[in-house]
C-alpha cells in the first residue's frame, strides 16, 4: 500500500512488490510519479488507485480497540483540537513534514 503520496514512496512500492503482487495506491499525490511499465509488466504486477473505502473501517476500529492492531508507530504528530488548522497544514504537507498519521486530542 502506498499511502504517503510522494513520487519516492510510489516508486519504492513498485520496486519492492513481488512478482504477481499488488500495489494499492491510496496516497494523495500532488506531483507526478514515474510508472515503470517496462519493469512491472513482466512481473505481472497489479496496480490499483483510488480513495480509501470505508468497507473495512469498522473491523479495523474493532481490532484497534481490542489491542490487535498497534497503530502507535504510525502516529508522527499530535495536536490539541484547538490546533486543527495547524494539524491540517502539517498533514497536507506530508512530503515536507514527514507526517504519516496526525492525531487530534481534546
Amino acid at each position: 500500500m502506498e499511502a504517503v503520496g510522494t513520487p519516492q514512496t510510489f516508486e519504492l512500492c513498485t520496486r519492492l512488490v513481488r512478482p504477481g503482487g499488488r500495489v494499492a495506491n491510496i496516497g494523495v499525490h500532488g506531483k507526478p510519479a514515474t510508472l515503470h511499465l517496462e519493469d512491472l509488466w513482466i512481473r505481472n504486477v497489479t496496480l490499483t488507485t483510488g480513495l480509501v473505502d470505508t468497507y473495512s473501517t469498522p473491523r479495523l476500529l474493532d481490532m484497534l480497540v481490542a489491542g490487535q492492531l498497534d497503530s502507535a508507530h504510525m502516529v508522527t504528530h499530535r495536536f490539541a483540537l484547538e490546533q486543527i488548522a495547524e494539524a491540517y497544514d502539517v498533514f497536507a504537507g506530508a512530503a515536507e513534514t514527514g507526517a504519516l498519521k496526525v492525531v487530534l486530542t481534546r
